[in-house]
């Protein structure tokens, strides 16, 4: 019998283990090429672990993290987002900044390099994708960057909205949009740069897109949580997120704006 409880315990231990050796990730959709290629650079050190991610826009994140929603980690466009979970105890780390984004013109049709905010007025284009502003902190910064301009009411009418900001590069990949005001870390993918370049909105227009991840409070004890917290800080995965345009924290841009062709 008493063998029988050590095999029980051995078993739950052994659970437990397997357990920790799991992690879901909820990844804000501009983080879809880089994060792709963080995952494959950490399960190069972790071969063992499973990593599981799940694209999305952050406001839908936040929502279903509140209701208990089974994400470990959360890496939101927006740290507002983070912030609120760590304020509301559904946290178990502190927000950590992984980066600022960029939003940029972007076009499968056009040569959006060419291109400024103004240029969307054209009465040849009739439909411009932007995220929902509703729950995609990218919508949010292309609706203020056309406040900004003065173009909000010019541009409002043609406006088509992309659940988020990865939808809407994929409405304007399909012709559905001929252009759209999406994420530079999207633009910059080859499967999107090889199809024309992309104008870089001026960062003045807009409030940052300051992002930063959190480790949930269902992943407070999950070790491989805290490891993937950890290598968002190594020269890898640093080396992996300006290659994808973001500005990483204490750097600066150097670029307010302007034409980028590929």
């Amino acid at each position: 019998m008493k063998g029988f409880f050590l095999a029980l315990c051995w078993l739950s231990l052994a659970a437990s283990a397997a357990q920790a050796e799991k992690v879901t990730i909820a990844a804000a959709a501009d983080l879809k090429f880089a994060m792709d290629e963080l995952v494959s650079d950490f399960k190069k050190a972790n071969p063992d672990a499973q990593v599981d991610v799940v694209y999305g826009s952050s406001g839908n994140f936040f929502s279903q993290i509140k209701q208990g929603a089974p994400y470990d980690l959360f890496f939101s466009a927006d740290i507002l987002y983070p912030q609120q979970l760590v304020t509301a105890g559904l946290a178990a780390s502190e927000a950590k900044p992984y980066g600022y984004g960029r939003i940029v013109l972007w076009s499968g049709s056009m040569d959006a390099s060419r291109m400024t905010l103004e240029s969307l007025t054209d009465p040849k284009i009739t439909r411009i994708a932007i995220a929902n502003p509703q729950h995609a902190p990218y919508g949010k910064r292309a609706v203020e960057a056309l406040q900004s301009a003065g173009l909000w009411d010019k541009i409002q009418p043609k406006l088509v909205f992309g659940e988020n900001i990865a939808q809407t590069a994929q409405f304007v990949q399909s012709g559905n949009a001929q252009v759209g005001i999406i994420a530079l870390s999207l633009a910059v993918n080859p499967e999107l740069a090889s199809k024309g370049g992309y104008w870089l909105v001026p960062e003045k227009l807009h409030q940052p897109l300051e992002q930063a991840f959190v480790i949930t409070k269902r992943a407070e004890n999950n070790a491989l949580a805290r490891r993937f917290a950890d290598f968002m800080g190594s020269k890898p995965a640093r080396t992996v997120m300006i290659k994808y345009g973001f500005v990483l924290p204490g750097e600066s841009s150097g670029n307010q704006g302007g034409n980028q062709s590929q």
